[in-house]
């Protein structure tokens, strides 16, 4: 049995990961793996605050965690403790604690250990923020998408409105900013384009253009 072929997607918000890591899943008929769901779901099940708690606190809570995949392409199903999440997950508070909980050592191994367990066993298209530069290193195709902060915020706004949770632009542009902040400066696995990464800035590129590219790019190094 061949190794599975893994792409990595990284980048920050509002880039278009998510839309495009399930369209690449579909196209290539693999599971799709969106690892700051992951990060968002520790974040949540813990709650509020939980960052601030005693290492060792945290690495015992760590360990009532499980997350499994299932499916492929747009119906991958990413569980924890055998219940599929839900969009519960997705609010702006959600994704801050998701970026204060991504600050802690104890929570990145625990990630990174249940990333890899996944990519051992399934073909996958990888999502997050450090995908390509620290949990899928070998990755044969790894991209990280950009694009220009107020056109990310205008994005998340939209992706909002049709979630039926509307925001305010201006607030989304002042939180995403500060995560942004948060996620490329930390000292641990700061967000970055990994060394052999292919950037991709998706500021004035329809969808359909950068999924393009990245079929393009991926066929290249997989068939």
């Amino acid at each position: 049995m061949s190794a599975p072929f893994i792409i990595t997607l990284d980048g920050p918000a509002g880039v278009g990961k998510s839309t495009l890591a399930r369209r690449l899943a579909d196209h290539f008929e693999i599971a799709y793996l969106d690892t700051g769901a992951m990060f968002r779901a520790t974040a949540w099940k813990l709650g509020k605050g939980a960052w601030d708690w005693k290492n060792e606190t945290i690495e015992a809570a760590l360990q009532n965690l499980e997350f499994t995949l299932s499916g492929s392409g747009s119906n991958s199903t990413l569980s924890l403790n055998g219940i599929a999440l839900t969009n519960e997950i997705r609010t702006e508070n959600v994704g801050m604690w998701a970026s204060n909980m991504a600050k802690i050592t104890a929570v990145r191994n625990f990630q990174k250990t249940a990333q890899r367990n996944i990519g051992t066993t399934t073909s996958l298209v990888a999502e997050g923020r450090d995908m390509g530069t620290v949990i899928f290193t070998q990755a044969p195709c790894k991209f990280f998408l950009d694009a220009d902060l107020k056109e990310r915020a205008r994005r998340r706004f939209n992706q909002l409105e049709e979630m039926g949770k509307p925001a305010e632009l201006d607030e989304l542009i002042e939180q995403i900013k500060a995560r942004d902040d948060q996620d490329r400066n930390r000292k641990v696995a700061p967000l970055k384009p990994a060394e052999d990464a292919i950037i991709v800035d998706t500021t004035k590129l329809d969808i359909n253009g950068v999924f393009e590219r990245l079929v393009s790019e991926t066929e290249k190094k997989h068939l």
